[in-house]
């Protein structure tokens, strides 16, 4: 994938992600939503064996909210 970062993302709408934090950290989920400041909305994955790069990330339980300053990379 290329393009632009919110271009990114909003192909990855509804795909399952990896979400890696500053303190690093990784969640994944499937992609919700997001915003102009790449706050991203994760809802559980439906198929947990779709888990894109950490193979340490936790999944999210209920529909979670990433601030976008604290992400270092989304992975499909």
């Amino acid at each position: 994938m290329s393009g632009r970062p919110l271009d990114v993302l909003e192909a990855a709408l509804e795909d399952v992600v990896t979400v890696t934090l500053k303190d690093g950290t990784a969640y994944y989920g499937t992609l919700a939503g997001y915003d102009q400041h790449m706050n991203a909305v994760l809802e559980p994955a439906a198929d947990s064996d779709a888990v894109p790069g950490e193979l340490d990330a936790t999944a999210v339980e209920d529909t979670t909210i990433i601030r976008g300053d604290n992400v270092v990379t989304i992975q499909t």
